[in-house]
This record gives structure tokens, C-alpha cells and sequence, in this order.
């Protein structure tokens, strides 16, 4: 069982069931903020620094022995340093929870000097590849954090090289360093099995060693580093989910190689390093939004070559999101899973909210009003407010705005802000933090992408362009990635996929292809679990198709054949609750169609009868509290 985050500001008493519930649904809290900064310039000594405040760094406490070029790994509750520029085996260990000197954990399966990558989740550390002294070793290490003793071998990384490391509960990256020669290589394991490593892609055009690795629970992202050019100060990331290759998202305040990274799941913090003379700086910047680094603060001592880590990184943090303050301002958090638990799904045609609720069967109820009809717009959700936008406000023109509702309670629309161009006909996706639309007509097809942050009432923001110009298309999207399916590129209908990483902004790449040439989805409905997305039907009157089509968001590719919807139908609603797909009302022949069919994502086969509307109808925006981008 993993070590939970003790919470020693809530009130009331927690159940196993509750941890479960609020670990496995993402809303427990984000935990902890301490970060340790060790060995920087061969010292003893470790600065802490609390990682949601931006301050100079204080003491915590000394090392066994005086060394630089460790390597940190860390639970919720332990803080472990391995290696050293020595050569050395000893790793050591504190607590979190008092401030005081290291104590010895247990030794290394071989003595490793400076740049071995380190990674951890809640219950294993990993320690891979760096310079044993006369070679460059490929061994991978592992130890478990919570009971000391001698790591144990763990399987080779790919070459034996000197490498940074980051990683989510789940994964670990070694990316770049040096073979002795400067590398862009990126492996990746799987934390929880052993075995050699992997490639993952490339790091960003020069190969680059010295380079600082910090991560949300999405997100890696390489800092600074020397190229043959000399220190950096750019910033690349990985979407750690899925293999590929680095992309550059901003800048540090200074060019800078052998600094600490160290992050929790919103922030990563660059300490020290050598830019060339050594440096007391810290920079900090927002891991899903990169830029220019902003200034932290300054550690006790200028020095290269310290380890960090931290009790609330990225490999800690997948899920706890949230708080279970029994007064909070904002009320309890709605849950994910089960019957009456995040599994209300919401249906808006015009100006008509209706709810169901997904685990069960059954016909939708009256929710509440939009202020302006919503026909031809899109949905976006969080797992506490849905919004929809109001492109085509039943006067024959386009707007832009945007309303927003709450979920945990019944009633009408509020104003929202305003999409960036006035347009229809347009796909979406989301996370649990952002937003985006894609595409739509203006009244020629469109190319622009535009996202907003669903907790934050406002305008969107430009987010980059489509690889095709094109209306009516669907959106479907995990936590992760978003796809904009299909759509019509006047006169001809499109069978491109395109997708983007939902937590950047950028311009769409290519996902793949619809296999099913006939169904293009001209106003085809998207849904999605946190692994698959379901397209459902779509065509152009008087061909409509009940083609069900889904894709893998972690592979690219074209779509496979799922099933056949109940009718041949476009222009419906999708909903879900990660577990069950539904899909309501929606154009067909020869009338609009009432009825809500549902498919298990998981599996593949034809959809069955769910219950109806309130009433018949195309043009339907669907949502959930609980859709495939809330759950990962």
C-alpha cells in the first residue's frame, strides 16, 4: 500500500474506503511541499526549501559523508541520496517530517560517481547508469524505500551512459547525458516490474548531457544542460505517457549545467549548477506551462553538482489533486466511480440542461436552463463544472461566448467569457484543468484552436492550428492527449485524426486515419475512457452511418471498428463515466432521434438502448463529472 500524505489540517476521521476512493478518483491532496537540495559543491550539509512559497533555502541537516553528484530519490515520508562523485555505494536517508542529520540506508550494487539518473514512485526508488570511475556503467538499480538495506539489480539501460532521471507512479525516463560523447537518447521503465530499458524518443536536436530532470505526474521536462555549443538554458518536455520524442517549452534564468532539479506536481525547481562558475540561483517555473523561469531564491552556498528531491514530485502525485476539507469554501469534492459517485452526465441541446445518471439505465431528467441556445456548439468539463459554448445563438449568426454551469447543483447557465474567433461546427476535448476547441466554420472552414481553464472564468486563449482546415468535426480526449476527428474541408469530408498534448499549446501533429471511409464524421460524436476514445456515427444528411470507430490515445494509428450504434445517426451527444460510453439524440431518418444508446468502453460490440431525452433533437452538447480526462 502506498504511504499516504497525513492530513493534519482536515477535520474528521478517514475510512479505508474513503483513501481508495480519493486516491483512486484524484481528488486527494496534493501532498506535501518540502525539497531537499544535497552535496551541492562535495558539502555535508542539505538545504530544505518549501516548494509552494518562493524563498532562500534553510538548513536541514548533514549527509553521512561530505560528497557531490548524488543521485535523490523519495516517498511521501522518506528522502533517500544514492552515489557520489567518489565513486561511492553508500546511499542515505532522512524523514521528511523532522529536520536532522541523514542516516545510512544501505549500499549500491556498484560504486557510482556523478550523473546517475534517479527516480522513484510512492514505494520503489530507481537508480540508473553514471560514472563508476575508470567506465560509464548501463546497471539499473532499485531499492524499497520504506524498509532499508543493499539495492538490487534492476536490469541495463539501453547504453551505458551518465543520464538525468524523472518519472510519474508509474513510469521512469533516463534521458540524455553522455556515452562519453553527449547523448539524446531517452529509455523508460516500468517501475513496478524489472527489466532493460527501453527508447522513448529523442531529446530536443543536440545531444546534451549535465541536464537537471523534474516531473508532474504527466510531464517530464529537462532543464539547462552543456551542449557542444556550451551551457543551456532552454527547457524541453516529454508527455511521459506516451514514446516520442522532446519538445522545447521555455527557458531558464541562466544558461546552467549540473544543477538539482527537484518538482512537486506543479512546479519544477532548478538549484544551483555551474553556468560556467557555480551558482546559488533557484528558478522555478509551472511544469504544464513552461516559459521563462521565474527567480525562487538562493540555496546557502553556490555549488554544482547537487542531488534533489522532494516529497511531493511527479512520481508521487498521480491523483492527489485535491482536498477533503469538511468546511471548504468550494464544498466537498464530487467523487469518481460507482453508483451516484461522479457519474452524472449532462446533455444541453438549445436551451435545455438534462442529466442522467451513467451507471444506471434510465431516462434523463430536467436539470436546468441555458441562458442562450447552444446549438452547433461543443461541451468541456471538470469534475465540477461542465461549460458549453454558444456559437450559433438561434439568430442566424455566430457568437463567441461561452457559459458555464456547476454540477453539484440543479439551475441555469452563467456567462463564461468568449472563444478567440466567432465560429461553429467545432470539436472539443479536455482535462481536468483546460478546455480546448477545435476547428469549425467561420463561415469557410477553420484551422484555429483556442483552450481555456475550466476552474478560471475568462477568455480562451489561442492554443495553435489544426493540419487541416475543417468544420463539423468531433473531439474526443483523456487527461493527457485531445483529438479532432474527422470533419467537413469544403467540398470534400475529411479522414484525418489530428491530436495535441492538452496541458501545452501548440499546433496539432498527425494521429492516423478513420478506417471506415464511408462514416467520415461530419458531426460524428467523440467519447473516451483514459485509454480508448469511441467515435459514434456521423455522415452528411441524407447518408447517416451507425459506424462505431475507437482509438488507443497512447498509440497512434488509425482507427478499429467497435461496433454499430442503434441507429444510423450524427450530430449527438457524448457522455460518460470512463467505464460506460453513452451517446443521445442526435439527426436521423426520417426523424431527430430521443433516444440515449450506451457501449462498455472497454470492450467492443454494438450499443444498446440506454433510455431517452427529455425530447428529440440533433445539435447536442454532452458531458460528465466523470468523462476520460478526469480519470488518469
Amino acid at each position: 500500500m502506498a504511504n499516504y500524505p497525513q492530513l493534519d489540517d482536515c477535520s474528521g476521521v478517514w475510512t479505508l474506503k474513503e483513501v481508495h476512493d480519493a486516491v483512486a478518483g484524484g481528488y486527494w491532496r496534493n501532498a506535501g511541499s518540502i525539497g531537499l537540495i544535497g552535496g551541492v559543491g562535495a558539502a555535508v550539509t542539505v538545504d530544505q526549501i518549501k516548494m509552494s512559497t518562493a524563498a532562500n533555502s534553510t538548513d536541514f541537516g548533514d549527509l553521512t559523508v561530505a560528497r557531490e553528484g548524488m543521485t535523490g530519490m523519495s516517498s511521501f515520508t522518506r528522502g533517500v541520496f544514492g552515489g557520489n562523485q567518489s565513486d561511492t555505494t553508500v546511499i542515505d536517508y532522512c524523514n521528511f517530517s523532522s529536520a536532522g542529520n541523514f542516516a545510512d540506508f544501505g549500499d549500491l550494487t556498484e560504486a557510482v560517481g556523478t550523473f546517475g539518473g534517479a527516480a522513484s514512485s510512492s514505494t520503489r526508488g530507481i537508480k540508473g547508469g553514471g560514472d563508476t570511475g575508470p567506465s560509464i556503467t548501463n546497471i539499473i538499480d532499485y531499492i524499497t524505500i520504506a524498509s532499508t538495506g543493499n539495492a538490487l539489480d534492476f536490469g541495463d539501460l539501453s547504453a551505458a551512459r551518465n543520464t538525468s532521471n524523472a518519472s510519474n507512479p508509474t513510469r521512469a525516463l533516463f534521458q540524455g547525458g553522455s556515452e562519453p560523447g553527449a547523448s539524446n537518447r531517452i529509455d523508460f521503465i516500468t517501475i513496478a516490474n524489472t527489466g532493460n530499458a527501453s527508447d522513448f524518443g529523442d531529446l530536443v536536436a543536440t545531444n546534451r548531457s549535465g541536464t537537471g530532470g523534474v516531473t508532474s505526474s504527466t510531464r517530464s521536462v529537462m532543464m539547462g544542460g552543456v551542449d557542444p555549443d556550451g551551457e543551456s538554458t532552454t527547457t524541453q518536455f516529454l508527455t511521459i505517457a506516451s514514446q516520442g520524442n522532446a519538445t522545447e517549452y521555455g527557458d531558464l534564468t541562466r544558461a546552467e549545467q549540473n544543477a538539482a532539479g527537484l518538482s512537486n506536481s506543479v512546479r519544477g525547481i532548478c538549484a544551483g549548477g555551474q553556468t560556467p562558475s557555480n551558482t546559488n540561483v533557484i528558478d522555478f517555473f509551472t511544469i504544464s506551462v513552461g516559459g521563462t523561469a521565474v527567480d525562487f531564491g538562493d540555496l546557502s552556498a553556490a555549488g554544482t553538482m547537487g542531488g534533489g528531491t522532494s516529497n511531493a514530485h511527479g512520481g508521487l502525485n498521480d491523483g492527489y489533486q485535491g482536498t477533503r476539507f469538511i468546511n471548504s469554501p468550494t464544498g466537498a469534492p464530487l467523487r469518481f466511480g460507482g453508483v451516484g459517485v461522479g457519474d452524472i452526465g449532462m446533455f444541453n441541446r438549445s436551451r435545455q440542461l438534462q442529466t442522467v445518471q451513467i451507471s444506471t439505465l434510465g431516462n434523463a431528467t430536467e436539470f436546468g436552463d441555458g441562458t442562450r441556445g447552444t446549438l452547433t456548439g461543443a461541451a468541456v468539463s471538470s469534475n465540477t463544472r461542465a461549460i458549453y459554448t454558444v456559437p450559433f445563438n438561434l439568430d442566424d449568426d455566430f457568437d463567441n461566448f461561452i457559459d458555464y454551469v456547476e454540477f453539484q447543483s440543479k439551475g441555469n447557465t452563467a456567462d463564461f467569457g468568449n472563444i478567440t474567433v466567432n465560429r461553429h461546427n467545432y470539436g472539443s476535448c479536455a482535462s481536468h484543468v483546460r478546455g480546448v476547441f477545435m476547428g469549425g466554420e467561420v463561415p469557410a472552414a477553420s484551422n484555429v484552436m483556442d483552450y481555456i481553464t475550466i476552474a478560471t472564468i475568462g477568455n480562451a486563449t489561442d492554443f495553435g492550428n489544426l493540419t487541416v482546415a475543417r468544420g463539423n468535426t468531433a473531439g474526443i480526449g483523456n487527461n493527457t492527449r485531445g483529438l479532432c476527428i474527422g470533419g467537413l474541408a469544403s467540398p470534400a469530408y475529411q479522414d484525418v485524426m489530428d491530436y495535441i498534448t492538452i496541458a501545452s499549446t501548440g499546433d496539432a501533429a498527425d494521429f492516423g486515419n478513420l478506417v471506415t471511409a464511408a462514416a467520415l464524421p461530419s458531426d460524428g460524436t467523440g467519447g473516451s475512457s483514459t485509454t480508448r476514445g469511441i467515435i459514434h456515427g456521423g455522415g452528411a444528411g441524407p447518408n447517416y452511418y451507425n459506424h462505431i470507430q475507437y482509438i488507443t490515445f497512447a498509440n497512434t494509428g488509425n482507427t478499429t471498428d467497435f461496433g454499430d450504434a442503434t441507429s444510423n445517426v450524427q450530430s449527438g451527444g457524448a457522455s460518460g463515466n470512463g467505464v460506460r460510453g453513452l451517446y443521445g439524440g442526435g439527426v436521423v431518418v426520417p426523424a431527430d432521434k430521443q433516444s440515449i444508446d450506451y457501449i462498455t468502453i472497454a470492450t467492443t460490440g454494438n450499443a444498446a438502448d440506454f433510455g431517452d431525452l427529455i425530447s428529440a433533437g440533433g445539435s447536442v452538447n454532452g458531458t460528465s463529472n466523470c468523462h476520460g480526462g478526469l480519470q488518469s
